[in-house]
């Protein structure tokens, strides 16, 4: 298991990560720029993949699986904003 601590970044921090891996990571080695290759509807399933597991672990899991989970589901929107060419002002702008 990954140590949270260690391995934290913000929200803003890991949207500009993921930009700079999708404009300049091989899809071989870089999960970012593979997702963004195959393109949106790829992206979408696990969206909706990640989404179920999210629901399944608080129904079912314990707070650390249940937080694991949600950070995959953060990943895999902001993959999707990364593809569409969003940032996270055009998202903020409607929380």
């Amino acid at each position: 298991m990954v140590n949270p601590i260690m391995a934290s970044k913000t929200f803003e921090e890991l949207f500009v990560e993921l930009q700079q891996k999708a404009a300049t990571g091989d899809p071989v080695s870089s999960r970012t720029a593979q997702l963004v290759q195959q393109g949106v509807h790829a992206i979408g399933k696990k969206v909706v993949e990640e989404a179920a597991e999210v629901w399944m672990a608080a129904e079912f899991q314990t707070k650390e699986q249940t937080a694991e989970e949600i950070s995959q589901l953060l990943y895999h929107l902001q993959v999707m904003m990364v593809a569409r060419g969003l940032t996270l002002d055009d998202v903020y702008a409607y929380l």
